[in-house]
């Protein structure tokens, strides 16, 4: 039911929207109706050294770098539209000569075909994939506990639904239709059940009583995404990419978010800041918090998930705007 009532809300924003450029006359001819490939991104180098020599006030000599890069691809050609992305995030850090440690780390692959239905409207099919480069440990060095890894969580999500595009500077997709796999493809955190997966049963004393365990958990549920960006003013740009599950079988009112926020702030030709935030909550997800009452033990629970990077340095962007 929420899906239809998100459907009939968001066809009214989009005829909306198309309304309005049409009044103003900003956007005179729609470039996705344009036949043919439209192609570039952005790579993004960020590079900070700090070096202290007999320094009162103390601190600690530290090295690090941070990569981002956002790809795509999105090809046109009659009624029939095929939209790509690829983005990638990595970074490391070494403070004290203690050796590098990973300080961001990403991958996501998306692909959306869509076909016209009516005006503003794609009936259209998802894919999307999600995981990370390397291995990630709880402490921040490397004889820690792992608790990810390259496959391990892995996120291949499928959707079949409805897609409006008013403009190129905004899409609106739901699909009531949804599968969501995750594959941990490290038997010490399926084992243990991390990140949703069905883990080895244990008794109250931490003994093992069924030693079977999944790699992977199948849900099927209902997806919405909504991308928007826009041009704030000369050299500043803001995109923003909301995603959000349901689970109709488990907790449905316990809604997945994903949403994604850049800020790019151009310097000159190949300088440029920019920050990114993240916001994840997954149900399934338990992150482990000091209980504040005893301040030692760790109460497990599903968290809401934040992170921000800010960065100034070498940027190159390529192929179409």
């Amino acid at each position: 039911m929420i899906w239809i009532v998100l459907l009939f809300l968001f066809s009214g924003i989009c005829s909306f929207a198309q309304v309005t450029v049409g009044e103003k006359k900003l956007n005179p001819v729609r470039t996705d109706t344009i036949d043919g490939w439209e192609k570039g991104g952005l790579v993004n180098i960020n590079f900070t050294q700090v070096s202290l020599t007999n320094w009162a006030a103390g601190g600690q000599n530290s090295i690090s770098f941070a990569g981002y890069s956002s790809l795509f691809a999105n090809y046109k050609k009659g009624k029939s539209a095929w939209d790509n992305t690829l983005a990638m995030q990595f970074g490391q850090v070494n403070q004290a000569n203690a050796g590098f440690i990973k300080s961001d780390d990403r991958l996501q692959l998306t692909s959306k075909y869509g076909r016209d239905a009516v005006k503003n409207w794609y009936y259209a099919a998802l894919l999307d994939f999600q995981t990370q480069f390397t291995v990630g440990y709880s402490e921040p060095n490397k004889s820690s506990t792992t608790i990810s890894d390259f496959m391990a969580p892995a996120y291949f999500l499928g959707a079949l639904g409805m897609d409006c595009k008013p403009s190129t500077n905004f899409t609106f997709f739901v699909a009531p239709v949804t599968a969501k796999l995750t594959v941990v493809n490290d038997d010490g955190l399926a084992k243990a059940g991390a990140f949703g997966v069905e883990g080895q049963e244990l008794d109250e004393n931490g003994t093992v009583t069924n030693e079977s365990f999944d790699n992977t958990r199948l849900e099927i549920g209902g997806y919405l995404r909504i991308m928007y960006k826009r041009t704030i003013m000369e050299n500043i740009s803001y995109q923003t990419n909301l995603g959000l599950f349901s689970n109709y079988a488990n907790n449905p009112a316990n809604i997945d978010v994903n949403w994604d926020n850049v800020l790019n702030m151009k310097v000159n030709k190949y300088i440029i800041a920019s920050i990114i935030t993240s916001l994840i909550y997954d149900d399934d997800i338990n992150i482990a918090e000091t209980n504040k009452n005893t301040g030692s033990q760790d109460i497990l629970g599903p968290r809401t998930q934040f992170k921000y990077v800010l960065g100034v340095g070498f940027a190159y962007i390529f192929g179409d705007k």
